[in-house]
């Protein structure tokens, strides 16, 4: 089994060629107490694998003392070189410098311009923001559903979102807390709830990886590896630009 995953993460590194960083999204639904952990998750299992990670955090504003993606965009040559070692992962404040992008009809080419040391770059924003920078984008955002009880709701309107404001198609990351089943109980119920309004109301087919939380901490990790190379397979290169087309 080991030998396996290590087989096809050899062939999935290939992916991330430092000449085009692949980027993912995460798109927030105000479930960061539940989201954070995954993400952070998903970051070290990327690691693990050699591969260095720039997350841009749409939720954090850049400010004079804690400069971010707003600075680089203002100033394309100052560069974060974090990425020179193979296994590197860096955090950047980006609310601003997102929503500055938002306005661009390029902005993977401005991304993979300003970025193109990293292999992987994830984008962490809401999906208001989501919505708005990648429009009409080939890119799969992913949204996490937590076993909190408004999770389902949260998600559900992220998800309405997605699809009708930007056309995106996202998958789900379910957290699945494992107990002893109830009668008249179905398992994963949350799940279900939003798979079901998704093809109700917006005639959509929601793909979800599901996290499976034990006592055994082996079967999350597992799924967070699965789910890891599952990203980096549906990601999308980020392109160059030249410097002057940043602005």
């Amino acid at each position: 089994m080991l030998d396996t995953f290590v087989n096809q993460a050899a062939g999935l590194q290939g992916l991330a060629d430092p000449a085009a960083p692949r980027l993912i999204l995460i798109a927030s639904h105000g479930q960061q107490q539940g989201e954070l952990p995954l993400l952070w998750s998903l970051c070290s299992a990327w690691e693990a694998l050699g591969l260095s990670v720039l997350v841009l955090d749409g939720l954090a504003c850049e400010t004079p003392q804690n400069p971010g993606l707003l600075q680089l965009l203002d100033d394309p040559h100052s560069r974060f070189d974090h990425a020179d070692s193979p296994l590197s992962w860096t955090v950047v404040s980006a609310q601003q410098g997102l929503s500055r992008l938002s306005a661009q009809t390029h902005p993977e080419a401005t991304l993979g311009t300003l970025f193109g040391n990293y292999a992987v770059v994830l984008i962490y924003a809401s999906a208001q923001a989501t919505s708005k920078i990648f429009k009409n984008n080939a890119g799969a955002p992913l949204l996490l559903l937590t076993p909190h009880s408004t999770s389902s709701v949260s998600a559900y309107q992220a998800l309405k979102q997605l699809r009708q404001q930007a056309q995106l198609r996202p998958t789900i990351a379910n957290i699945a807390i494992s107990s002893k089943p109830r009668p008249g109980v179905p398992a994963y119920s949350s799940f279900q709830n939003l798979q079901n309004c998704a093809m109700t109301f917006l005639g959509y087919r929601l793909d979800a990886a599901t996290i499976r939380v034990t006592a055994d901490d082996t079967s999350a990790q597992n799924d967070i590896r699965s789910l890891a190379l599952k990203l980096l397979e549906s990601s999308l290169p980020l392109l160059r630009s030249r410097l002057t087309e940043i602005h």
